[in-house]
């Protein structure tokens, strides 16, 4: 879990240094400091094993990226793209940081040896993650849960 959060950090410290550059405190900065804050504070209640604190937090950050989205259909349709462009990347380094935080749940409740939890999560994903930008997380997700099968077959009372 350690290293895939430095490397979540790395990436979301990269895009947002990309996305807001000269941005002093607009509304562009406060938003990546948002996401920025909850991605935080999920590590930090996960790792105190607050699983529902840290729950809320990427739901935090989830939402967040559906409002963007929203805001960013509305302008493009009267607008235009440019005035868009960032909005757009808020928004995806927002998808982003949610999918890798459910990844990093997924891989908690494995190393906890919570299997239902650890496949419950990695469902999430498949079933939250549908669009082209959502592919990478479906597919660590997918590999995910078949690696946990492998390790750990669902009992035969699970399936149907």
């Amino acid at each position: 879990m350690q290293r895939s959060s430095a490397r979540w950090w790395h990436s979301v410290a990269l895009g947002l240094s990309l996305i807001l550059g000269a941005c002093a405190h607009d509304t562009y900065q406060q938003r990546a400091d948002l996401v920025k804050e909850h991605s935080e504070a999920f590590y930090t209640h996960l790792k105190a094993n607050r699983v529902e604190a840290a729950i809320r937090e990427n739901e935090q950050i989830e939402a967040m990226a559906s409002e963007m989205g929203r805001t960013v259909r509305k302008r493009a349709a009267s607008q235009g793209a440019a005035p868009v462009e960032r909005e757009f990347a808020l928004m995806k380094t927002a998808q982003e940081a949610a999918a890798n935080n459910w990844l990093a749940l997924g891989q908690y409740f494995a190393i906890k040896k919570q299997y239902a939890q650890a496949r419950a999560t990695y469902q999430r994903i498949l079933n939250t993650y549908d669009d082209t930008t959502g592919r990478p997380y479906r597919e660590q997700a997918a590999r995910a849960l078949e690696d946990l099968n492998i390790l750990h077959p669902p009992s035969a009372s699970a399936n149907p």
